[in-house]
């Protein structure tokens, strides 16, 4: 098909953003838009608050258990995080997430 573009998660490159979280980038548009896969080891923490600019953060939770600093969200779970918002992504279990930026 015209048009499509196609990445797989295990072999995009790997960015360690702080100790026990990765990045691995999926996708990235023109305007800025971004798709990445985050893997978080168990008992891991960002380090600092993740403030969500310039514009919001989707998050799928793939696998395992994302706490963003104030509650659990399982396997399946869909969080909007709206420009502006923050939160510390942290997990006690591990996890993996998919993680989409509209406007970069």
């Amino acid at each position: 098909m015209s048009g499509y573009e196609w990445s797989n998660a295990q072999d995009a490159a790997v960015r360690e953003l702080f100790p026990g979280i990765r990045a691995r980038s999926l996708w990235a548009g023109d305007n800025g838009a971004k798709a990445y896969f985050l893997e978080l080891d168990p008992n891991s923490c960002w380090s600092g608050i993740d403030v969500h600019e310039p514009g919001p953060e989707e998050v799928f939770v793939v696998s395992g258990v994302f706490n963003d600093g104030v509650r659990d969200y399982p396997a399946g779970s869909f969080i909007h995080a709206p420009a502006g918002s923050s939160h510390i992504p942290q997990t006690t279990t591990g996890c993996t997430l998919f993680v989409f930026y509209p406007e970069g």
